[in-house]
C-alpha cells in the first residue's frame, strides 16, 4: 500500500471529500488517512494502460445496456464505495447497484451487488487481499470480478446462497455467468480488438 501523506492530519469523511475535490488524482479514505489511488495503485497518477482503460469501459458499455431500464446503475472508477460500517472510501474500476438506499446519496455508494477491478502487478494483491476483505463486507455484494489486462483471463470470487464465496477461474472459451445482474457473455467479448502482451501490466 502506498503510504499516506506524510504528517497530514487524520480526516473526517466530509473533509476528505472537500479535500479530494482540489486534487489532481484521486485518493481512497482508510481509517481516516489518504492514500493515492487504489493504495497501491499507481498507475492512477500517470495513467493507466491502454487495455486497462479499454476493458474497464467494455464491461461498463455491456452492464449499461443489459440493465437498461432494470434501476440498477453502472457506475466507472470516478465513483467512491463506501465500505459498510466503516468510513472507509474506495474506488473499483467499474461497480454496478440495484440497492435503493444508494440512491440517496451522492459522493458514493454503499451496497453495490457487482465489483470489477482490471488487474496490474502493482495492484493485484490488493485487489485480491485487503481490498476484497473490505468489499465483502457488504452484505449485497454477490459478484467481484478480477480481469485480467495482459491475458485472456477472468478471476470471479462469487457469494452463493449459503454465504459462501466460491472462485472461478475463467479462461479463453468459457461463458461468464454473473447471477448478481442476471447476465451471461463470453469471455472474448471484452478482450475483443484489444492487444494483448503477457508480462506488461502496469
Amino acid at each position: 500500500m502506498i503510504a499516506a501523506k506524510e504528517n497530514f492530519p487524520t480526516l473526517t469523511p466530509e473533509e476528505y471529500f472537500t479535500w479530494e475535490e482540489q486534487q489532481l488524482e484521486k485518493h481512497e479514505l482508510i481509517d481516516g488517512q489518504v492514500y493515492a489511488m487504489g493504495g497501491g495503485q499507481a498507475y492512477a497518477m500517470s495513467g493507466g494502460s491502454k487495455n486497462h482503460s479499454l476493458l474497464a469501459a467494455k464491461f461498463i458499455t455491456l452492464f449499461t445496456s443489459h440493465l437498461e431500464g432494470s434501476g440498477c446503475d453502472t457506475a466507472t472508477s470516478d465513483l467512491r464505495i463506501n465500505i459498510v460500517g466503516t468510513n472507509n472510501y474506495t474506488y473499483p474500476d467499474v461497480s454496478v447497484t440495484c440497492d435503493d438506499r444508494d440512491k440517496t446519496t451522492t459522493q458514493y455508494i454503499t451496497y453495490p451487488c457487482l465489483i470489477v477491478e482490471v488487474l496490474s502487478k502493482t495492484t493485484e494483491a490488493y485487489d485480491r487481499g485487503g481490498k476484497f476483505r473490505m468489499y465483502r463486507q457488504n452484505p449485497a455484494l454477490i459478484d467481484y470480478l478480477l480481469v485480467s489486462s495482459t491475458s485472456i483471463e477472468i478471476d470471479l470470487y462469487h457469494k452463493n446462497d449459503a454465504g459462501d464465496w466460491l472462485i472461478i477461474n475463467y479462461k479463453v472459451g468459457d461463458t461468464i455467468e454473473l447471477k448478481s445482474i442476471n447476465l451471461n457473455f463470453p469471455i472474448e467479448q471484452v478482450y475483443r480488438g484489444l492487444t494483448l502482451e503477457p508480462g506488461n501490466g502496469e
